[in-house]
């Protein structure tokens, strides 16, 4: 049974009656007396101490409760500190006179005034050409979609002022990690201690590869007998499905860590399988339709994995835990929603009937 700490008013009470019996005849439940001024002041240094311990039993592992400090002492046992930020890179596309030089290093902005620098040397072609650009501070601010703008911050001879962003996208950039991403791998090291390349290790090297990644799964002999597959998703982007830039990171960072024993090693974003959602609320109000989204996204990112099963009473169980919601029907999915190998269940959306 844990422990409750008493409140202020309930240590004070305490404090005083202590006081009285004490010494008889005296009164310390007010601050009229010299006693009562006594058992408050006693009672207030009383509450800072409970204070305090519990603030060091709060921190004493590195659980859910843990402050900053607690995790990050225990981050540094392990050797472990906050991921650094990543660069957003991808290609550009720019247009002009043919034969038009554009030298690396040339920098431009988008709308947001983000500053981006062309990372190689472009010579346009009829149709231009493309190149990669990579943003001058790292963080998640550089990523922008494809068909995004770019003004070039000084005119440059036969090349139009705008550059639009290629099909890719500019994609990979992520702030410094935050205290839970860094608590999550705290838990991962001390559930999961290295075991000279066991498939566990794979998990832990593709999540402090990139600060994007939150989630990843290992799996041996998929592409062939010895082989290692790793599929990692960011679960914090727009989309789940990791970008290029993520995986070239996590492939790098994983091919310097892993046994020289190992024939090759595949790190793959796995294929994104919508599932889209027909359900009918009672009450329906637009408060317990967004209650609802957020329960069966926050399922989809507890329980669902590449090649697993998204079981239809869970589904239900989330839908039930909205704030709000009293009964409803699930008419689709009406089913377990089983998905095959390298296929991961991702939230499509939701009908209202």
């Amino acid at each position: 049974m844990a422990f409750e700490i008493p409140s202020l008013a309930e240590t004070r009470e305490l404090t005083a009656t202590d006081m009285q019996t004490w010494l008889p005849g005296t009164s310390a439940t007010t601050r009229r007396t010299a006693v009562g001024v006594i058992a408050y002041a006693q009672a207030g240094v009383e509450q800072g101490l409970h204070a305090h311990v519990e603030y060091r039993a709060r921190n004493f592992l590195p659980d859910e409760q843990a402050d900053a400090e607690g995790v990050e002492r225990w981050a540094r046992g392990y050797g472990l500190w906050y991921l650094d930020p990543a660069y957003a890179r991808g290609p550009a596309i720019a247009t002009g006179s043919l034969g038009a030089p554009l030298d690396a290093g040339t920098r431009m902005q988008s709308k947001a005034g983000v500053i981006f620098i062309l990372q190689e040397h472009l010579v346009l072609g009829a149709e231009g050409g493309e190149a990669l650009v990579q943003a001058e501070e790292p963080g998640a601010a550089g990523n922008l979609p494809a068909g995004a703008v770019l003004t070039l911050l000084s005119p440059v001879p036969g090349v139009q002022a705008n550059l639009v962003v290629g099909a890719a996208g500019i994609a990979g950039g992520a702030d410094t990690e935050q205290l839970q991403g860094l608590l999550a791998r705290v838990q991962d090291r001390m559930r999961n201690p290295p075991k000279a390349g066991h498939l566990d290790d794979y998990v832990t090297w593709a999540k402090a590869a990139h600060p994007s990644v939150t989630r990843a799964w290992s799996t041996e002999h998929e592409q062939g007998v010895g082989s290692v597959t790793v599929r990692i998703v960011c679960d914090n982007e727009v989309t789940p499905i990791p970008t290029a830039p993520v995986l070239e990171a996590a492939a790098a960072y994983i091919d310097n860590r892993r046994p020289a024993g190992r024939r090759s090693v595949y790190v793959l974003p796995p294929v994104a399988e919508p599932i889209t959602y027909d359900i009918r609320l009672s009450p329906d109000s637009a408060a317990i339709r967004a209650a609802v989204e957020a329960e069966l996204r926050d399922l989809h990112r507890r329980e669902a994995v590449p090649g697993g099963t998204l079981l239809l009473t869970h589904i239900r169980e989330a839908i039930s835990t909205a704030p709000g919601e009293h009964d409803h029907q699930l008419l689709a999915p009406v089913a377990n929603v089983v998905t095959t190998t390298g296929k991961l269940a991702v939230f499509g959306g939701i009908t209202w009937a």
